[in-house]
């Protein structure tokens, strides 16, 4: 299937993240797989393959976000819209403190339990390559 992602969108994307994954915040250099370009509101759901519906994301952020829009927060038990990094500033929402990102509103809870960025493996990276 061809992509309706062009190479120069494509390149405008990474660079409004500053080459980083807009979810996780690994920078493309230290990610072991090139990143990806992600449908924040998926064509399922009727997003558009336009800038302001795309995000750069490395390959377990995107893979584990797939196609979802929200998800059940663990504390309050409600579905909670997921981090929309268009629409939310990264910093309002996460900080990174050696290597753990911390999740600052009901919005980042969600995207770090669905997108796994909490995981041990993936927080010893980000310690390890002094992701901040």
């Amino acid at each position: 299937m061809a992509s309706d992602i062009s190479d120069r969108l494509r390149d405008q994307v990474a660079e409004r993240a500053k080459f980083r994954c807009e979810y996780c915040f690994i920078h493309e250099d230290q990610a072991a797989f090139p990143l990806q370009v992600d449908h924040i509101i998926s064509r399922k759901h009727g997003g558009t393959s336009n800038f302001d519906n795309l995000a750069y994301a490395c390959v377990l952020c995107n893979r584990y976000k797939g196609s979802d829009v929200a998800a059940i927060d663990p504390i309050s038990h409600e579905a909670i819209r997921l981090f929309h990094p268009r629409r939310d500033a990264w910093t309002d929402h996460f900080r990174i403190t050696s290597g753990i990102l911390e999740a600052l509103t009901a919005s980042a809870r969600v995207n770090v339990r669905l997108l796994r960025i909490d995981a041990p493996e993936r927080a010893a990276e980000r310690a390890l390559l002094n992701v901040v």
